[in-house]
């Protein structure tokens, strides 16, 4: 278990954030058109999974349209923004050609991603949603950034996400390892 605070009151979530250096994960997750999508139909991209509560809360709304303008510039990249939300509540899908994806994906008929990033609130007044946590992946799917957001308040830091998928996306691949405050993900 994880050690999360809801306004300063301890909250707990239960799994484990993937690690920095580590592989992701694989999932299936459900896209706006009721279609199951896995890592796999995002390859060669660099993917910042921006796993959110709801995509419905203002705060949450506000740092995936900071992360969706900081990652406009960069040409292989996809924000997956990921909640337990039902798949076409405010959710969407953006394409500018090639150059960004913006993508909003659920939980709904796949529970277990919750708990297999680490992300699944089982105590407090938020149980049952999920964490606040962004990824950046790698094009081969290497985490090379993890930040579980300590406060479920606060906002990730989507500056240092943004700096890491950059990172990704200047070298051409995986070279740029990166983790906000290791205790965040400590057990």
């Amino acid at each position: 278990m994880t050690r999360l605070t809801l306004n300063g009151i301890a909250t707990y979530t239960e799994g484990t954030l993937p690690r920095v250096g580590h592989e992701a994960p694989r999932f299936l997750l459900t896209t706006v058109a009721l279609e199951d999508v896995g890592l796999d139909h995002f390859h060669s991209r660099c993917k910042v999974l921006n796993i959110v509560p709801s995509t419905e809360l203002p705060s949450c709304r506000e740092s995936t349209r900071r992360l969706e303008e900081g990652l406009r510039s960069l040409p292989q990249a996809t924000l997956l923004t990921i909640s337990r939300d039902l798949p076409f509540s405010g959710g969407s899908q953006r394409v500018d050609g090639e150059r960004f994806r913006s993508v909003t994906l659920s939980t709904f008929r796949h529970p277990s991603f919750a708990r297999t990033y680490g992300v699944d609130i089982v105590s407090g007044p938020l149980r049952g949603l999920m964490a606040r946590a962004l990824l950046v992946l790698d094009a081969g799917n290497r985490v090379v950034h993890a930040e579980l957001v300590r406060e479920l308040s606060s906002d990730p830091d989507c500056l240092a996400a943004l700096c890491a998928a950059r990172g990704v996306a200047d070298s051409g691949c995986a070279t740029t390892v990166s983790s906000v405050d290791d205790a965040t993900v400590a057990v």
